[in-house]
């Protein structure tokens, strides 16, 4: 039977409460603490980056577990909702640091929750793709669910990315109305020392709040959206799955060489544009600066997040009309490398008026929507062609892999932009752009637009020499397999 309207709409929407959390963590957590909190840059790298690597070894064995899972409700449902609730819990945790803690401390609370944080996140996400197989008939209908499920995530990004410092100072003034006043009267032009240090400090109190509240909102819808998709998601029992060691499933990576290069690629890729997630924002506070770069930095996000949603959900159908997806692709790597050019050189320029950076913004923004869908559509090709050259499909070891590698990129990106921070004493010492030295803003434009084209420029020259999946070799593997 063919998937349900309500059934695809179910699942897509896990995808939206699933990568709200994800973009929260991935793209705040480092300023929450640094920025917001205090703890050492360097520090905070170390964490994110030890994270990662702790989850080199998790990810592998929660696949595992879940694929030995047998209960009366399937086996990945029950995975799918305890990893769900434990993570909005972990989540809200996370963002709700007690007053009392500083130094060691601090440190020590940030390690403990972002390492829950990983593992949690892996319980629910790996069983979320490696159930595809479960509950849909193959070919046509398992790619377009893929895509559909892999855009849907894209918009709980976007979302993440409009609303959080929108969202933030709005829920941190309601929760703080005192230190409201404070933050709304500041003029910073004729404020003393002690208005400048009083407004640093009731800022910090009212961003403080408002992560905490707006932590709580995403990890409620996040429940929600994670339960409806388990309520209207049946698995077929006639469906089972391989239980492999991880042994075996490492092996059955290295042996298939083009989810190797795709696997190679999302890390380069992600790693570049999480690079830029994480930078822009003191971008916007200590380079654009100004009082209102909050309002700057959310209208810039507003328009980026509008432009990665209409590019999977519009520009990459329409470009697919005309072009094969490997040309798409390296038509995003262009566009993403020019948009990063623009907005080098716009850097060095006055930048009074935040509409300038919708130009490079656009760029950067329409690639990296369609890279997210495309980098979906090669790993499920990749799947037919390791039943072709090893005689097995290999969809959970495949998908158990991509949660472990995009969450690598996450952490690789976090420490590089946590070490251009330290590097450029870029910290919460800094209170605006005008405190900001001069090496400190170049280092900082320099780290987040030439470190990320390196990257892409890296990814795109091993894609060219190693990705061979075609849509005329994809047909050909069709046949055979039909055969």
């Amino acid at each position: 039977m063919k998937l349900s309207w309500k059934e695809k709409i179910s699942y897509g929407l896990g995808a939206v409460g699933k990568d709200m959390v994800y973009m929260l963590s991935a793209s705040y957590v480092l300023y929450y603490y640094q920025d917001i909190l205090g703890v050492e840059a360097y520090a905070m790298g170390i964490i994110l980056l030890v994270a990662r690597i702790f989850d080199a070894f998790n990810d592998p064995v929660i696949g595992v577990l879940v694929a030995k899972t047998r209960t009366r409700w399937g086996r990945f449902r029950p995975w799918l909702l305890i990893g769900t609730l434990t993570n909005a819990v972990i989540l809200y945790l996370m963002f709700s640091v007690p007053i009392a803690l500083d130094g060691a401390g601090l440190i020590a609370y940030a390690a403990i929750f972002y390492i829950l944080w990983g593992v949690t996140y892996t319980m629910m996400d790996i069983p979320y793709w490696s159930m595809i197989p479960a509950f849909t008939e193959g070919g046509k209908e398992r790619e377009d669910l893929s895509t559909l499920a892999r855009s849907c995530a894209g918009v709980g990004s976007a979302l993440i990315t409009i609303l959080t410092m929108m969202l933030v100072p709005m829920l941190g003034k309601l929760a703080n109305p005192a230190q409201a006043e404070i933050v709304n009267s500041y003029v910073e032009e004729t404020a003393s020392a002690a208005d400048t240090a009083a407004y640093t400090a009731a800022e910090t109190a009212v961003e403080r709040s408002g992560f905490q509240i707006f932590a709580l909102i995403v990890a409620a819808l996040f429940v929600a959206f994670i339960a409806l998709t388990c309520w209207k998601i049946k698995e077929k029992s006639t469906v089972d799955v391989d239980s492999p060691s991880i042994g075996q499933m490492f092996r059955a990576l290295v042996q298939n060489d083009q989810a190797m290069t795709v696997v190679v690629a999302i890390v380069l890729i992600n790693t570049a544009i999480y690079i830029t997630s994480n930078l822009v924002i003191y971008f916007f506070k200590y380079d654009f600066g100004g009082t209102d770069w909050n309002a700057s930095y959310t209208l810039f996000n507003m328009f980026g997040g509008a432009i990665q949603i209409l590019s999977m959900m519009l520009l990459f159908p329409l470009l697919r009309k005309f072009l094969d997806t490997i040309r798409i692709f390296y038509l995003c790597i262009a566009s993403a490398v020019l948009g990063y050019a623009v907005l080098l050189l716009l850097a060095f320029t006055s930048m009074d008026n935040v509409f300038i950076l919708f130009i490079p913004g656009f760029f950067i923004f329409a690639a990296s929507g369609v890279l997210n869908v495309l980098t979906t559509i090669f790993l499920a090709n990749t799947v037919d062609y390791g039943q072709v050259k090893n005689g097995r499909r290999d969809e959970s070891v495949i998908f158990s892999m991509q949660t472990f590698v995009v969450k690598l990129a996450s952490g690789i990106a976090a420490f590089i932009a946590s070490m251009c921070l330290t590097v450029f004493s870029l910290s919460s010492d800094t209170d605006s752009a005008a405190t900001a030295g001069v090496s400190s803003v170049v280092g900082l434009r320099m780290t987040m637009t030439v470190v990320p084209v390196v990257g892409l420029l890296i990814a795109l020259i091993y894609f060219y020499r190693h990705y061979i999946l075609t849509d005329k070799k994809m047909a050909e593997l069709s046949e055979t397999l039909k055969k």
